[in-house]
This record gives structure tokens, C-alpha cells and sequence, in this order.
């Protein structure tokens, strides 16, 4: 029988669900160096600015900041380079033409570890405009209204 993978959640990217419609996610891995997942381990990771990028065949993230280990001195890098995501090359090539179409983008949602392995969740995103933000946020508020009066009314 298959085991369950061990999946533990570092961090979230919540803004890139307001900001944009995620249309399609990939499971990637990241080429990161000790230090940085060993701070990543410690939770010291930020997504709120990072994307991605295709360059040369590969995918790219950029603006990701992983802070530095305080013990690793030398061997820390710098917390804003950017860095390789590993897909199959069939995937990249077919993110190449969806990005291609107009609107769309490459945004990191998820950082976790399956495992002992650290995993970026890409998403393929269109941008909302603001009236779809200001729908988005009525909506929201009409569930939460709902469910404070059915909570009230079984009460």
C-alpha cells in the first residue's frame, strides 16, 4: 500500500487570492541552498512580492525572500536571488503558452515540505480588476452574515 506523504505547510501567499483568479496549480521543487532550508524550516520565508518567470527553458522565481540562518555565517546566500523551480520540461512548455496569452502570470501560492523536500505550489493567474476585488469582498461578507444567523437561529 501507498503511504500518506508527510505534508507540512511553511507559509501561504493569501494575497495572491485576492489579487488574482487561479486558474491552474503545479507542484514544483526549488533548487535552495543548506542554509536556506534550514531557515526555510524555520519558517523564515516571505511570498507576499514573488513571481516566476520562464528564461531559457527554465522557470525562475524571483522576489522570494528567505531570510538568512543566524548559524550559517558564510555559506548564506542572498535572500532576494532568484531561484530554479524543477518541472518537467513539458510543463514549462506549456506555461510558456499560456503566459503568452494576454494577462496571465506565474505566482507562488504555497511553501511546504513533502517529506524532507521543500515544494512551491505555482499558480497560473489572471489579475482581477478592481471591481472584481470589491465583488469578491461582497460576497465574503454576505457568507459571513449567513452563517452568524443560522448559527444564531440553531441556537
Amino acid at each position: 500500500m501507498a503511504e500518506k506523504e508527510n505534508i507540512k505547510l511553511i507559509t501561504q501567499n493569501k494575497k495572491a487570492y485576492h489579487d488574482y483568479f487561479i486558474e491552474e496549480t503545479y507542484e514544483c521543487g526549488i533548487a535552495l541552498a543548506g542554509t536556506e532550508v534550514k531557515s526555510i524550516r524555520q519558517g523564515q520565508i516571505n511570498l507576499k512580492d514573488s513571481f516566476a518567470s520562464v528564461k531559457s527553458g527554465e522557470v525562475i522565481i524571483i522576489g522570494m525572500h528567505i531570510s538568512p540562518y543566524e548559524k550559517g555565517n558564510i555559506f548564506n546566500k542572498d535572500p532576494l536571488r532568484d531561484r530554479k523551480l524543477l518541472m518537467h520540461k513539458a510543463e514549462i512548455r506549456r506555461l510558456i503558452g499560456k503566459i503568452k496569452e494576454d494577462g496571465y502570470s506565474l505566482i507562488p501560492v504555497k511553501v511546504y515540505l513533502k517529506g524532507s523536500k521543500v515544494k512551491v505550489e505555482l499558480a497560473l493567474a489572471k489579475g482581477k480588476k478592481l471591481y472584481d476585488k470589491r465583488s469578491a469582498i461582497a460576497e465574503k461578507e454576505a457568507k459571513r452574515r449567513m452563517d452568524r444567523k443560522i448559527k444564531e437561529y440553531n441556537q
